[in-house]
């Protein structure tokens, strides 16, 4: 266990470090404490943290810098994240994919870094259909998922509809499968097809297949933002190997599921350090995550992917604030 002198100074340097990204000094350490320490006492904790594995000296410098340890006792003893510093955004509610892009834009623009969400997955049932007629043989069919997400699609027919007709076909499709899978609505069909009238019948059938394909396209699970914001940042634009393997990451989405997936059963705010475990692939990289709800059931993650050298304080109050615009954004109650 630390003393009370050593934590002092382990959140002064760290919350140094994080200010300026240099190596932090015994001087620099005793001005920013406020305590009167000589600096034979600093050198002699900071050797204490050092072979602790809190603190590490790098070899241009006299200064030491946190490790990925020091970082997660900083993060779990010494850190606190003070409300009201940030003006409170704002997200609207929307179709569901507008709401995640939305908001992946909203954590990369407020952390000045990687904003990542994990999308809920697109539902297969349908909550109401209705065909809109475009020209001869040629309909627009309005799918909506429960969430209200719309999708459209366009469909060629060998028969050219009245609109009464595509009333009657729409009618029937909600009063009977709304709220169905749309394999259970298929199977249905294929029983009822000797009882509706054949070009009636027909014209489900198609609308079925296109439903099937929009309701179940292959979506990207994950949105990114802002991948572009790590070129400005010191510790990856000086390094050309770190920034190539934090965006071969960004390419390897089904990486990032697992990583954002290993937050998604906890309760509020999580922090994964790089170099501290496997869950973070990238000893640079750092991650603050949280998940976020639907209607009181939690459907996804959403974080902010940054250097290990990020206020930690602000990413948190960011990636909590973002978790609750979602949900709201979301939830239908």
């Amino acid at each position: 266990m630390l003393d009370d002198r050593a934590k002092l100074l382990l959140k002064a340097l760290v919350e140094r470090y994080i200010a300026d990204g240099q190596p932090v000094g015994s001087r620099t350490l005793s001005r920013a404490t406020g305590i009167e320490l000589s600096p034979a006492t600093i050198r002699n904790v900071m050797s204490d943290l050092e072979e602790l594995g809190l603190i590490a000296s790098p070899h241009t410098s006299a200064g030491r810098i946190p490790t990925a340890l020091g970082y997660r006792l900083f993060v779990d003893t010494m850190l606190t994240a003070e409300p009201g510093h940030m003006q409170t955004p704002t997200l609207a509610p929307d179709q569901p994919q507008k709401v995640i892009a939305n908001a992946a834009h909203l954590l990369s623009d407020l952390s000045q870094f990687v904003g990542v969400v994990i999308a809920p997955r697109r539902s297969s049932v349908f909550r109401h259909i209705e065909f809109l007629r475009l020209s001869d043989r040629r309909l627009l069919v309005i799918i909506v998922s429960p969430e209200g997400d719309v999708q459209n699609r366009v469909l060629f027919t060998e028969t050219d509809y009245t609109s009464s007709q595509l009333v009657e076909a729409s009618n029937y499709l909600n009063q009977h499968f709304a709220g169905m899978a749309i394999e259970q609505v298929r199977e249905k069909l294929l029983a009822e097809v000797e009882s509706l009238r054949g070009e009636i019948a027909t014209l489900m059938q198609a609308a079925v297949q296109v439903s099937t394909e929009a309701l179940t396209q292959a979506q990207d699970d994950v949105v990114i933002s802002g991948e572009r914001n790590l070129l400005s940042v010191s510790d990856f634009s000086s390094d050309m190997g770190n920034l190539r393997r934090a965006f071969d990451l960004f390419e390897q989405k089904a990486q990032l599921v697992r990583l954002l997936d290993s937050s998604a059963q906890a309760e509020g705010v999580r922090i994964y350090i790089g170099g501290e475990s496997k869950i973070v692939p990238i000893e640079e990289l750092s991650v603050v995550s949280a998940p976020y709800e639907i209607d009181g059931h939690v459907v996804g993650t959403l974080g902010v992917i940054g250097p290990t050298r990020m206020a930690y304080d602000r990413m948190i109050q960011i990636v909590d604030i973002t978790s609750k615009l979602v949900s709201n954004a979301l939830s239908h109650k």
